[in-house]
């Protein structure tokens, strides 16, 4: 299951990724955005299976401020941390494997 972060979770969730190695996954997103859900079982099945990602959400609606920091103008927004680091980021929908792909490559 996808970690939703909240301001208050958001930097140890990055620290506890980057100190297991593992990628970070963030997906921003709104309750109200059709996109955004048709992307939600994408991601869900991406937590389910790939245990070497960190798959986060954050509601830009709940975590403006969140959202503001990451520049994120149009949702679903992906966003791929690395050691800490934005490694990469891409907005729209995509398929499952476009999506790992994405996470794999950055």
């Amino acid at each position: 299951m996808a970690i939703e972060l909240t301001a208050q979770t958001f930097s140890d969730a990055v620290a506890e990724a980057a100190e297991n190695g593992k990628p970070m996954l963030i997906d921003f997103w709104a309750p109200w955005c059709g996109p955004c859900k048709n992307m939600a079982p994408v991601i869900e099945k991406i937590a389910e299976e790939r245990h070497d990602i960190m798959v986060c959400k954050v509601n830009v609606d709940e975590e403006e401020e969140l959202a503001e920091q990451f520049g994120i103008t149009n949702i679903p927004c992906f966003v791929v941390v690395k050691d800490g680091k934005i490694a990469a980021a891409r907005a729209g929908g995509c398929s499952k494997l476009m999506l790992e792909e994405f996470v794999d490559n950055s």
